[in-house]
């Protein structure tokens, strides 16, 4: 119970909860109300931010081919320690918040919404000791817009048709109006760089509140605390380790021996195992990852839509959501935006599972034979367990797939 009360509290504090649910529920587990009052106020205290201390992460997704070239980030493990020395403009809060101000103090909009016009903050410095110049952003944003560049960012800068220094500002012109703008520049790629990056991109300099002290891709990354950061509301440690642990087992190992502080991607059917070794908290919150099984739709036989529909509509995501991810998920829709992004469009009505409906358009589809479907446990945790059931669910639909591992 005390395990039960203790996480009830955390969850209060960290606004999940308001004090009225807390309390209720604690009255539920047999705690007075002084108690409960007691309880929630020591919890309080103890997740007090407090100063100092190294922090060592145990990640997956890192790579020995990872740069620190902000344009070529694509897995976990370069984005986040790319998010402890780098900044944007703009920043978006998880949980699908609107975006917030960065390393711009502010913007405005034209009234046709084509033109935006964004203030640079004044008082930030570079880890090389360098101001922070609006020609800096410019630079940035040249450099992510060229094609030659291979920025992951190039499809976000693709509706910019000019850009300008403006005294303190930079202002953006576009090509059709976008209400989103400020959103867009919020992507995680286009980390303000001096010169834009454009001398020396991997050199792993940006504004944040620590700078890289060592980088060795695929096995691990250290920054130490900036001293000269513009804010005080971030950065508590005195530095930060990432150790890329790729293997499920020796990351969890890792987190119980206390070798490590934090890890990432919990495998769903070791979290309740995980959660009883003592000093461990399981975070559960919404993440903008996704799992699917692909089809490229420029690729027979996928490029017939009635096949996609058939297949679509022939897995029970209900079904693969409790029984293989034991419950730690949301279904998808057949596109990869989750409640965490803003601007979720919760209109789109959820597709079920249907094999009636996925056997019709799989005869319309004119299709025979086997589908092959290849997976493995790299995937996503539990891949092939779920190709598995999918083969199973897609059969009551007439429709046989050729799982390959």
């Amino acid at each position: 119970m005390s395990r039960e009360l203790d996480h009830l509290a955390l969850q209060a504090i960290r606004g999940r909860l308001n004090r009225r649910e807390f309390l209720g529920r604690a009255a539920a587990l047999g705690l007075a109300f002084p108690a409960a009052s007691q309880l929630l106020s020591s919890t309080a205290l103890a997740q007090t931010p407090k100063k100092g201390g190294d922090l060592v992460c145990g990640l997956v997704g890192g790579e020995s081919t990872n740069s620190l070239d902000p344009g070529s980030w694509l897995s976990q493990v370069p984005q986040i320690f790319g998010k402890c020395w780098g900044e944007t403009l703009v920043y978006a809060a998880p949980q699908g918040s609107a975006p917030t101000p960065m390393l711009a103090e502010s913007w405005q909009p034209s009234d046709d919404v084509k033109q935006w016009t964004f203030k640079i903050r004044k008082g930030v410095t570079f880890h090389n000791g360098k101001s922070l110049t609006p020609d800096d952003v410019l630079a940035t944003y040249k450099r992510h817009s060229d094609p030659a560049a291979k920025s992951g960012a190039l499809g976000v800068m693709g509706n910019i048709d000019s850009m300008k220094v403006d005294g303190e500002n930079l202002v953006i012109a576009l090509k059709s109006a976008d209400a989103d703008l400020p959103l867009l520049l919020s992507d995680y790629h286009l980390v303000i760089q001096p010169n834009g990056g454009i001398d020396k991109p991997d050199a792993g300099i940006g504004t944040g509140p620590y700078e890289v002290k060592e980088n060795e891709p695929g096995v691990r990354h250290c920054a130490s605390k900036y001293a000269n950061h513009w804010r005080t509301d971030v950065g508590f440690v005195d530095s930060v380790e990432i150790l890329v642990m790729n293997d499920n087992t020796a990351r969890m190992s890792a987190l119980q021996s206390g070798q490590v502080h934090i890890v990432n991607r919990v495998e769903p059917k070791t979290v309740a195992l995980l959660a009883k070794s003592p000093g461990v908290v399981i975070e559960r919150v919404p993440s903008k990852g996704h799992y699917v099984f692909i089809m490229h739709c420029n690729t027979a036989p996928f490029d017939n839509n009635d096949l996609r529909t058939a297949l679509k509509l022939a897995i029970d995501r209900e079904a693969l959501i409790k029984q293989i991810l034991q419950g730690y998920a949301t279904p998808g829709n057949d596109f990869p935006i989750s409640s965490a992004y803003p601007y979720f469009p919760s209109d789109i009505p959820q597709r079920a599972y249907d094999p009636d409906e996925a056997k019709h358009y799989y005869q319309k589809s004119g299709h025979s034979g086997p589908i092959q479907l290849k997976t493995s446990e790299v995937a996503f945790p539990g891949a092939v367990d779920s190709a598995v059931l999918y083969q199973q669910q897609a059969a009551k639909a007439g429709i046989q797939i050729d799982v390959q591992r």
